[in-house]
């Protein structure tokens, strides 16, 4: 699996974004997540959508601000987010799992693709 992230750019405080992340391969076999990564900080979890799409899950810091979804039809993630803070500054990463539990979702361990990233920018 390929995975090609896109739709990052400068917002102002309050403004939205929408990250989409473009896959090759055998897409709905993976759960799907973003990530992120601040400079001079350690990537952190953002969200995941299970393989289905049925079910999701948000890190606190962006539950109620941002959507996950999927489109297996046409092989692609997207990261709808919202009431965007300075924050949220980082570089978004999409990222593939065959398999995730509660206790590694928000870990790095059980990716098995990534993404190249792309840099969401919130200036206040």
């Amino acid at each position: 699996v390929q995975l090609q992230a896109s739709g990052g750019g400068k917002v102002q405080t309050g403004g939205s974004l929408r990250l989409s992340c473009a896959a090759s391969g055998r897409f709905s076999d993976y759960a799907m997540s973003w990530f992120r990564q601040a400079p001079g900080k350690e990537r952190e979890f953002v969200a995941t959508i299970s393989q289905s799409g049925i079910s999701t899950y948000y890190a606190d810091s962006v539950k109620g601000r941002f959507r996950i979804s999927r489109d297996n039809a046409n092989n692609s993630v997207s990261l709808q987010m919202r009431s965007l803070k300075p924050e949220d500054t980082a570089v978004y990463y999409c990222a593939a799992a065959r398999r995730l539990n509660t206790m590694t979702v928000s870990t790095t361990t059980p990716y098995d693709y990534w993404g190249q990233g792309t840099l969401v920018t919130v200036s206040s």
